[in-house]
């Protein structure tokens, strides 16, 4: 009898707050917090973030290139860098023409600037959705 009252009290919560077995329920809860996200695959992840418009570029500061120089990432739409290519009359096929282009969408916000890298940011199907490039200042 002992026992199941116990467990009944646990469950039901009825400990006053500031006793033992309220501390050990708290403590326990705790625990399961911050332990098991280490030990249980809970499958989250953080959701990309890239510019809702299409007008819009996202930019953040990705440290000092070697050169002392401040280095960039910026990360445009896919469907904007498109259409800045066929401004241009380039191809989006080519590495070339893609480069062009990312620099044509990013030059007019951050000025003269020199293009590190770039990549493909592409959907869970595979679609390219958005170009993330590092360039220098």
């Amino acid at each position: 009898m002992g026992i199941g009252r116990t467990l009944r009290s646990y469950i039901f919560w009825t400990y006053d707050r500031g006793s033992v077995p309220y501390d050990i329920m708290v403590s326990l809860i705790l625990l399961f917090l911050f332990i098991s996200p280490h030990l249980i695959d809970y499958k989250d992840k953080p959701v990309a973030t890239i510019a809702l418009h299409a007008s819009e570029v996202l930019v953040k500061e990705a440290g000092t290139a070697p050169n002392g120089s401040s280095r960039f990432l910026y990360e445009m739409r896919a469907d904007q860098v498109a259409s800045m290519a066929d401004s241009l009359t380039q191809s989006m096929d080519t590495d070339s023409g893609r480069r062009a282009a990312i620099l044509h969408t990013i030059e007019p916000i951050a000025g003269e600037v020199t293009l590190e890298r770039y990549e493909p940011v592409q959907d869970t199907h595979g679609k390219t959705v958005a170009y993330h490039a590092w360039v220098l200042r």
